[in-house]
């Protein structure tokens, strides 16, 4: 990110708040990226089809790639050429929604059974 544009945040800052805020994302090719492992496609379709909710409920649009078992979202403000701090708002609320495991929030939800016939999402440890 070499030209200073309106509202983008410098290389050094995003990759300390990467740091800080959203540990499993990077700053790769002028874009923050995540990739999510899942289960097999059945996952795979549910978390594009999350990140797409959240996205168009936002108006702010990563780019997704998909495999059977996995999904990369990539946020860059297209508008503005760079990363801003839509890119981390949005980041964010995918992180938690994506990310969430029910069971450990103590707030009454089982979460999905250990048994691998309902497996969705591979959490990160």
């Amino acid at each position: 990110m070499s030209e200073r544009r309106e509202g983008v945040l410098d290389e050094a800052t995003v990759e300390a708040r990467l740091k800080a805020e959203l540990p499993h994302w990077r700053l790769e090719d002028g874009w923050i990226r995540r990739t999510y492992k899942t289960a097999g496609w059945k996952g795979t379709l549910m978390v594009i089809n999350t990140v797409g909710h959240l996205a168009e409920a936002a108006w702010h649009h990563p780019d997704l790639t998909a495999s059977y078992a996995w999904v990369e979202v990539r946020l860059m403000n297209h508008a503005a050429k760079g990363i801003t701090e839509k890119d981390f708002a949005l980041a964010k609320k995918i992180e938690e929604v994506v990310s969430w495991q029910p069971a450990l929030d103590g707030q009454g939800l089982e979460g999905t059974p250990a048994d691998p016939r309902f497996a969705y999402i591979k959490y990160d440890k």
